[in-house]
């Protein structure tokens, strides 16, 4: 899928708000970690992890709301849109953990619904569709998009991907918005869809674990497709705005792994960004959240000008992936 910010006026971000807990907890100090084997301890210590953030009791969708609370007026006026990106596990099943959101945050004139599927390469989707359907309708000026990062079960080491923190955000997609969404590219590969799995019917939530069909076919597999994938989207975006990478003024990916970021800067001849880095140490992975809290900070702290571009790239073991171009 492919997406140029031709007609219908520019459409970019209008604000962010990220929701972090005070509490962090050392990767060595989680619950589960006196139950995990030599390799799995390996991995988390070697991960480039090195505490996690943690909410206590707090449920996902409840989270997801607080977030969009915290952007305070910038959801005035009423937005027409609410996106929820799915969480790793809904909060009730036959319910509506996007209406229990819509609900909280008091969005009553928006249409709601969930984007699932994708994993963390959900935000990239999420913001390209909000993008899409306010073009699509002239009627329409704003679209909010939120997600919470919590663990599927009890467990936070995520053998053999990452450690998993907890954290929430809500954004908005509006008209005039700035920095402009200027091109989006993205692709699935649905033969991965069984990669990862929880058999939540047999057993209850806190026992609910993980498993992985083939940490080879997720090392190696996996690995290759995402490198084929990712060069061609990064290509396809600078192609579509009529840059070389020499115009990328930062680059931005999800914070799974401290060897992902050296992969990828290999691979891509583009260096990730040090937020990502250090989001990665402090906070875990945070799910489709991470680069949402990467772009906010890199905003934040300034060293952008006006006509810089920023590249966001996100996959996940689903798989998916995408490559988003956005213009300050």
């Amino acid at each position: 899928m492919t997406i140029t910010n031709g007609g219908g006026g520019e459409i970019g971000l209008g604000a962010m708000y990220c929701l972090l807990p005070d509490e962090r907890v050392k990767v060595g100090d989680l619950p589960e970690w006196g139950l995990l084997n030599r390799e799995e301890t390996g991995f988390a210590l070697g991960s480039g992890i090195e505490t996690v953030s943690v909410f206590d009791d707090r449920a996902t969708a409840g989270l997801a709301a607080e977030a969009v609370q915290g952007l305070g007026q910038a959801v005035h006026p009423a937005p027409d849109l609410l996106i929820l990106v799915g969480a790793r596990s809904p909060d009730v099943l036959l319910g509506s953990d996007v209406g229990q959101v819509q609900a909280e945050a008091g969005l009553t004139g928006a249409f709601s619904f969930t984007l699932d599927g994708l994993g963390c390469t959900g935000s990239s989707a999420a913001w390209a569709l909000a993008r899409d359907l306010i073009v699509a309708d002239p009627g329409r000026t704003s679209a909010v998009i939120a997600h919470a990062s919590r663990p599927t079960g009890a467990d936070r080491v995520r053998y053999p991907v990452t450690v998993i923190g907890d954290g929430a955000y809500a954004m908005t997609m509006v008209r005039g918005g700035r920095p402009v969404l200027r091109a989006h590219r993205m692709e699935s590969d649905g033969t991965f869809h069984d990669l990862f799995r929880v058999d939540y019917k047999s057993a209850p939530w806190y026992e609910w674990r993980e498993e992985c069909q083939s940490a080879d076919r997720y090392r190696f597999d996996l690995a290759m497709h995402s490198r084929q994938r990712l060069s061609r989207l990064v290509d396809g975006v600078l192609a579509d705005a009529g840059l070389a990478k020499s115009d990328v003024a930062a680059t931005l990916m999800q914070n799974v792994t401290a060897g992902a970021f050296d992969f990828y800067e290999s691979l891509l001849g583009l260096p990730i960004h040090s937020v990502c880095r250090r989001h990665l140490a402090e906070y875990g992975h945070l799910g489709a959240m991470d680069v949402v809290l990467n772009l906010q900070r890199v905003l934040a702290e300034g060293g952008l000008q006006r006509g810089d571009h920023v590249l966001v790239l996100n996959n996940s073991p689903v798989a998916a992936w995408a490559a988003t171009l956005w213009e300050i």
